[in-house]
């Protein structure tokens, strides 16, 4: 397999973003922003993010030696500190990760080297054990990975996603289904208004939020918010973000959603955006917060305990693989 190392040059781009825990930020942290123990294992990127029993699991990415990887890092925000759980059976990128009723699933994703494409594996991670089981896949057709992600009830929603990425052609797909993880049944629900990939997700009460993401293609950013009433099973268009990216970090905590970093920024020399936006459901409308010390894309935030944290990550457009981890105190 080619290591995905070599797609930096391919792109145009540099391994002097390697960065380890600190790089690119300035001496005073923005205001709410602080750095935390870098990734144990080392950089990380396109990877999944969940909370789980207060801790942050990291799973699968493209890992420090450029290749996908099926590593599982857990943070430890007490402690301060990095501890390794049981690796997925498979390695791969893009993952789609929910922690719901004491588990963590893996439903999908993409493989292979440089291009990529969606594989439908599904697997769950029992924490008290320290083991996966895989179960039945994905239904044919509807394999991707990185859609926008939301856990409500016994159930997991995937909104949008990528089939197969490349340097000529990306392909964004609109598909909307659901997980119910007692009774390990699909449905298919109705698309997204709009194909979205690298994406934000989250839900609030009884609306499922997907938030900003690009459409074939790196450039292709929006600024969109589309809202599926899990009630009405209808969707419908909220207050635009400030700031249009894709590649986004999205967090809730209570009824707002963080909406952190992100790729496809033409003001930026590596592409990138330290934007740091918080959405509030209840009132419909957006706030400005400090940016991030690190600009990253590529990677994923959880909320625990009123704080926002941020590990790993992409520091260029495209490759560029950092192990800085962060927490935002709003």
């Amino acid at each position: 397999m080619r290591p995905i190392t070599s797609l930096f040059f391919s792109l145009g781009l540099s391994l002097s973003t390697l960065a380890c825990a600190g790089d690119g930020a300035s001496a005073d942290d923005p205001a709410g922003w602080r750095e935390l123990a870098s990734i144990a294992g080392g950089p990380r990127q396109e990877h999944g993010v969940v909370a789980h029993d207060g801790k942050v699991y990291v799973i699968a990415g493209a890992g420090g030696d450029g290749l996908n990887t099926g590593r599982v890092e857990i943070y430890d925000p007490r402690a301060d500190a990095w501890s390794e759980a049981a690796p997925l059976p498979v390695a791969l990128n893009h993952p789609n990760v929910a922690a719901l009723n004491g588990k963590i699933y893996l439903l999908g994703g993409m493989i292979g080297d440089f291009p990529w494409t969606a594989v439908g594996d599904v697997f769950e991670y029992d924490p008290g054990t320290d083991a996966w089981t895989e179960l039945a896949p994905m239904p044919a057709g509807t394999e991707r990975g990185s859609a926008a992600v939301g856990a409500h009830g016994t159930t997991i929603y995937l909104a949008g996603g990528l089939r197969s990425l490349s340097q000529a052609f990306q392909d964004t797909v609109p598909g909307f289904t659901s997980y119910d993880v007692e009774t390990g049944e699909w449905e298919t629900l109705p698309d997204l208004p709009e194909p979205r990939d690298h994406v934000g997700g989250a839900v609030v009460g009884s609306t499922f939020y997907v938030l900003g993401g690009r459409a074939n293609g790196q450039e292709n950013v929006k600024d969109t918010v589309f809202a599926y009433d899990l009630s009405a099973r209808t969707w419908s268009t909220r207050a635009r973000m400030p700031t249009a990216r894709g590649g986004v970090a999205a967090a809730v905590d209570g009824e707002k959603i963080y909406v952190i970093g992100g790729e496809g920024n033409p003001a930026d020399s590596q592409g990138v955006f330290d934007d740091n936006e918080v959405y509030d459901a209840a009132t419909d409308a957006w706030e400005v917060l400090a940016p991030m010390r690190t600009p990253r894309h590529g990677t994923g935030a959880v909320a625990i305990d009123a704080t926002i944290y941020v590990p790993g990550g992409g520091t260029q457009q495209g490759f560029g693989l950092t192990d800085v981890t962060e927490a935002f105190e709003p």
